[in-house]
């Protein structure tokens, strides 16, 4: 079962990268979103997937040995309420600069920055008004 679920984490992370090293700002966010999910997948899948036995403690027993461990799946519903907040920041933020500019594009958003001077040469007269 552990095997499926590597599978699966490694399609997964392949298409968050793909995703990624794309020009466009709203297939990055997806590849984000993508990838924040394959994480968490891969700490749900190592911190034990089943167990036979109900996470109780016997009678008797001090400690249990093969039921899951609980500290993943709180790590992973934090990560869940992290990730959906930066992923609706992040495209508030693109569709506030798609608004702006006018595209997507990471290339022509960085064009529209200004240019600041050479460093050691005094700006002109006209730059600094």
């Amino acid at each position: 079962m552990e095997t499926l679920y590597a599978l699966t984490f490694g399609a997964m992370l392949a298409a968050a990268l793909y995703l990624l090293m794309s020009r466009n700002l709203l297939r990055m966010v997806l590849g984000l979103l993508l990838m924040g999910n394959a994480v968490n997948l891969a700490i749900f899948t190592g911190g034990r997937l089943s167990s036979a036995v109900p996470p109780l403690v016997p009678e008797g027993a001090r400690d249990l040995v093969v039921s899951a461990n609980p500290l993943p799946q709180a790590l992973i519903l934090t990560a869940i309420v992290i990730s959906f907040s930066l992923v609706a920041y992040a495209v508030v933020l693109f569709e506030r600069s798609h608004r702006a500019l006018g595209t997507l594009d990471p290339d022509a958003m960085g064009a529209a920055e200004p240019e600041a001077a050479p460093t050691g040469h005094p700006a002109r007269a006209e730059e600094r008004a």
